[in-house]
This record gives C-alpha cells, sequence and structure tokens, in this order.
C-alpha cells in the first residue's frame, strides 16, 4: 500500500505494507536486553487463591501479570520527566507520530578510557541534513544487542556538545541503540540528557529521547518515514515500537 505524504512542501512516497520495526520486545526470558542492576522482567499467570490466569492451568482465558522496568527492560521512549522532578509523562507530550527521519551510523572512539560518539562524527554523519528524528546505529553491530546484559559494561555514549549539536541542528527525536545516551557512572551528571530537553533553559518538553533500539545492517543509512507509538502510560518513560518507512 503506497502512501504520499507532503512534508515542508516536498512529497515522499512510501509503502506501508513495507514496515521496518527496529524496536526490542520486552520477554520473560533471562536474555531480554537488560541495564541499570534490576532483574529480568517477569510475564506470569494473575494468582488469586485457586485461581491461575492460565488455559494449561484451567483457566477459560489467558490472564497474564506483568512486570518490568520500561528504561531497563526494551525499547522505550522518554521525555523530559526522566530528569524532572515534575515527572511529566511521555504519553501527555508526545502527540505527533510521524516524522522525517535520518539513519546514520558511527562507530564511538575511545576517550579517556570510555568510548563516545562526538560532536565531529554526528556533523561529517549528518552533513547538511536537518531531520526532525535521528537514528543513530553503533557500530560494530550485531543481532546480539538484542540480548545484551549492560549493567557494569560502561557502554558508549553521546558528548555533551555532541548532544548541544543534535539540539541546535533540531532534532526532536533522538533514537539510539544503546541504554542512555549518558555514562554508566556520572554521578548524576545526565550532560547528554539535559543538553538535550535544553534542562537549563527553555525545555523541550515535546522532544523525545528512545533508547535500545536494534537496527540491522539490512537498514542501509538514509532517509525514511519514522512512525513512533508508544503504550498509552503516564510515566517519564514508555515500552514503544518505533516503525521506518524507506522512502521511494
Amino acid at each position: 500500500m503506497k502512501t504520499t505524504i507532503t512534508h515542508n512542501a516536498n512529497q515522499y512516497q512510501f509503502d506501508l505494507s513495507k514496515p521496518l520495526d527496529i524496536s526490542i520486545p520486552i520477554t520473560s526470558k533471562k536474555d531480554n536486553v537488560n541495564a541499570w542492576y534490576v532483574d529480568s522482567p517477569t510475564i506470569e499467570p494473575h494468582r488469586d487463591k485457586d485461581f491461575v490466569g492460565s488455559i494449561p492451568a484451567g483457566s477459560s482465558t489467558n490472564f497474564y501479570d506483568i512486570s518490568f522496568n520500561p528504561h531497563a527492560h526494551g525499547t522505550h521512549t522518554e521525555c523530559v520527566g526522566h530528569i524532572s522532578a515534575a515527572h511529566q509523562s511521555v504519553n501527555q507530550h508526545l502527540k505527533q507520530y510521524f516524522f522525517l527521519a535520518e539513519v546514520i551510523t558511527i562507530t564511538p572512539i575511545e576517550e579517556q578510557g570510555d568510548l563516545v560518539i562526538t560532536k565531529d562524527q554526528l556533523q561529517k554523519a549528518l552533513g547538511n541534513k536537518t531531520p526532525m528524528a535521528l537514528v543513530l546505529r553503533t557500530l560494530p553491530n550485531s543481532a546480539l544487542k538484542r540480548n545484551r546484559q549492560y549493567s557494569n559494561t560502561n557502554p558508549p555514549y553521546i558528548l555533551e556538545d555532541a548532544m548541544i549539536f543534535v539540539r541546535e541542528v533540531g532534532v526532536e527525536h533522538l533514537l539510539i541503540d544503546l541504554p542512555s545516551v549518558d555514562k554508566e557512572k556520572d554521578n548524576g551528571a545526565l550532560l547528554a540528557h539535559k543538553a538535550f530537553w535544553n534542562f537549563n533553559g527553555e525545555v523541550r518538553l515535546i522532544a523525545t529521547i528512545t533508547e535500545f533500539i536494534y537496527v540491522p545492517d539490512s537498514i542501509i543509512d538514509g532517509s525514511y518515514f519514522l512512525n513512533l507509538q508508544v503504550a498509552p502510560i503516564e510515566n517519564d518513560a514508555s515500552p514503544s515500537r518505533p516503525v521506518l518507512y524507506k522512502i521511494e
């Protein structure tokens, strides 16, 4: 099903029957992708006295309880409420769901013992493009990202001046295949988060960060339309399913 969209006076065509899902699902398996020192998610039948919400256990329906942390257990989209005492809800502030997006690939470089993404790298990868959404794939890239256990591994992160560049270019929605845009242990500095949301200035309430995506190598760098949907949960972050559509 081909669709044509007009964006900034330009027309773009893409095929709705060819979605490119870049989300990582939440499962109850021990190898569910994980970060931030928490246990795996649980998905299990609800129990109440003699009732077990499972058809194999004799129930007429499957009636399961799910316990997870959106920041630790799969693809999620967060708003400034993640770092704000006001605890704004991403469900309240994300009101548009289709965006022109650019997929770029970067190999983090070593600085002072860490692997980081720099302003220079982002400038070179973006060139003169100013997308509303930026999808950032890091190298090396492997399907193992879908199951990696990140706690205490000091994953790569984005430097503060690099994130200021992202904000100033006009990116409102940043998607990345890492557990965080910031260093795992930074004593609460959260420099990249704060830079992206302009936390110490006019806060960008509608801007979002989506973490824990996975972009297969079959998705080449370039321009796409992004459909970004979140579960309607009143929280700073919610499980999400970003889907790309190749522009034809």
